[in-house]
């Protein structure tokens, strides 16, 4: 085994043992019976162990590695760095919401739709959650004492999900029967629920009270927040961009999107006025689902096209297929739909989680368009076959890149297009739709946290310029505010790949073939950007001579 190898899986047992749920997502056995410990002291030396491996592998000879193992190298070391200095940020310490990339709702969703392994891993994680919340309160109570406070109306969500989770604890133990539900119903009621109570108690009684208020409630002011941003941008990005720059980039691209919108407009409301197709968007009750069984349909239908489709686009498809459920009904109703890769024995296969919980909220335009995302072939291709990649370590198997992951999804919509799956114009506004969410985020996001906006200049920026419902907008600025820089990673990654595209396209012209340019994209599994700028650069050298495309493939 090659020494950059050796560290690849030592970063991936240090993650893992830091965050051994992980490890369940995974498949991976024993971790089954534990849970995050966010701990100060166990977080510092996390920090401190990830940053040595980083700088380890940066010492390796580039020279005496292979072209897979510098794919490895540099991964090793994006991946530990952002965990270092998410670790060095103390973002537990003040991150308190109802947004699932939190602690706490990230780990009450894992409990309720992870499957069970043994029936003694799960009694070990539900007597485990008192120390997670009494973890939890000691480092909000740190946190306050540096001056770094959540924000007022995020505790607020956090209390109302963390009531509705009291409502109905039995979504904590699944499927558990007989027995093991019985034993579970006695932990969940003696020890989860007062633990639960507990925590929620001081969130109400000590966070809220000082919390920030919605006109202080970017990062950048707390202490040190230009610092802990900047990091966070670039650890979700995987570039030098800076806010400023960022925010520039969704101006221009949001002006862009309005064209768009005024040549479709036409066939779907007979205007081409934007305000009035924002409106209709917006407003129009006709274009909202009546029932969750009736989103999950939409769901299953697009995902079944769209698979079907796929091999005329895709040289290398999934062995397995994606799947597609509800959230367990105590989920927020403010989470939105997403992927959970399968695990990497296929025991559990990849699944398109929908939020069935307020359908009258949700617009039917946008149905595709998401499960062309989270789906296929967006999450699904991307992320099952880097797992299928069975000669990488598993650190490359299982790593999140977000700037790749989330803008290959991205790309997968508008790619979608293309492969003719949206099923009229309406469909093709929801795909615009999404795009004016993700080119905004740029500026709002950049806005919040680097400028000082206030939150209500955020929700009067969106409402101006993406067809949201204004509770949806609410929604997405709280996203933003729960994770800072996370929302920038979409159009960053969906750029960078439509550039390598095009670039590719330039330089091999007519004998330019699609799907060999997926596969080079997907060949190595999720990586920085400017690595994945050398894999695609390295493989339109490799097409010389020319390769010539074979009958029936798509050549643009």
């Amino acid at each position: 085994m090659s020494e950059v190898t050796k560290l690849a899986d030592e970063l991936h047992r240090t993650v893992l043992d830091r965050f051994p749920m992980s490890a369940i997502v995974q498949g991976i056995p024993g971790y089954g019976d534990r849970l995050p410990d966010y701990g100060e002291a166990t977080e510092s030396d996390f920090a401190t162990t990830v940053a040595r491996i980083a700088d380890r592998a940066e010492r390796l000879d580039p020279a005496e590695l292979t072209a897979s193992e510098l794919v490895t190298r540099a991964v090793v070391v994006q991946q530990a760095r952002m965990h270092s200095q998410r670790a060095e940020g103390r973002w537990t310490e003040f991150t308190v919401s109802d947004f699932i990339l939190t602690p706490v709702p990230g780990l009450l969703l894992d409990l309720a739709t992870l499957p069970l392994t043994m029936g003694e891993d799960l009694v070990g994680r539900l007597r485990s959650l008192p120390t997670f919340f009494e973890t939890l309160t000691r480092r909000h109570r740190d946190g306050m004492a540096a001056g770094l406070l959540p924000v007022a109306h995020l505790v607020v969500a956090a209390v109302k999900h963390l009531d509705d989770q009291l409502a109905d604890l039995g979504t904590l133990r699944r499927s558990a029967e007989g027995a093991l539900g019985d034993r579970c119903d006695e932990i969940l009621g003696e020890v989860a629920a007062p633990a639960i109570r507990a925590y929620r108690d001081v969130l109400t009684s000590e966070l809220l009270p000082r919390g920030r208020d919605a006109d202080h409630a970017g990062v950048c002011w707390l202490p040190g927040g230009e610092i802990r941003y900047a990091a966070a941008v670039r650890g979700h990005t995987t570039t030098g961009l800076s806010p400023d720059e960022l925010h520039r980039i969704g101006l221009s691209l949001v002006a862009e999107l309005g064209e768009e919108y005024v040549a479709l407009g036409p066939a779907v409301f007979g205007t081409s006025r934007l305000s009035e197709i924002f409106a209709r968007l917006r407003g129009d009750l006709t274009l909202r689902f009546r029932t969750g069984e009736e989103m999950l349909l939409a769901a299953r239908d697009a995902v079944v096209r769209a698979t079907a489709a796929a091999p005329g686009w895709f040289a290398a498809m999934p062995s397995s297929e994606c799947e597609v459920a509800a959230y367990p009904p105590t989920s927020s109703s403010r989470v939105p739909s997403a992927y959970l890769v399968g695990s990497l024995d296929g025991a559990r296969p990849g699944t398109y989680f929908v939020n069935t919980r307020s359908p009258a909220d949700v617009p039917r335009h946008k149905a595709q368009v998401t499960a062309f995302h989270e789906g296929v072939p967006g999450h699904h291709f991307e992320m099952t076959l880097s797992q299928e990649r069975t000669n990488l370590p598993l650190l490359r198997r299982t790593a999140q890149v977000t700037a790749f992951r989330e803008g290959w999804a991205l790309y997968a919509e508008r790619l979608a297009d293309e492969m003719g799956l949206y099923s009229g114009p309406l469909d093709r506004l929801g795909m615009l739709a999404m795009d004016s969410n993700r080119a905004a985020r740029l500026v709002v996001d950049t806005g919040l946290h680097a400028k000082g906006w206030s939150r209500r200049r955020a929700v009067e920026y969106l409402l101006a310029n993406t067809p949201m419902a204004p509770a949806l907008i609410e929604s997405e600025v709280d996203r933003y505010l729960s994770e800072p820089g996370q929302a920038l990673a979409y159009m960053v990654g969906r750029r960078e790949i439509g550039r390598l595209r095009n670039q590719a396209r330039h330089v091999l012209g007519n004998h330019f073939d699609l799907r060999a340019f997926h596969t080079a994209v997907l060949s190595e599994g999720q990586v920085p950007l400017s690595v994945l700028d050398e894999i695609v650069t390295t493989w339109i050298g490799s097409c010389t001579p020319p390769r010539t495309e074979s009958a029936g493939s798509p050549a643009s």
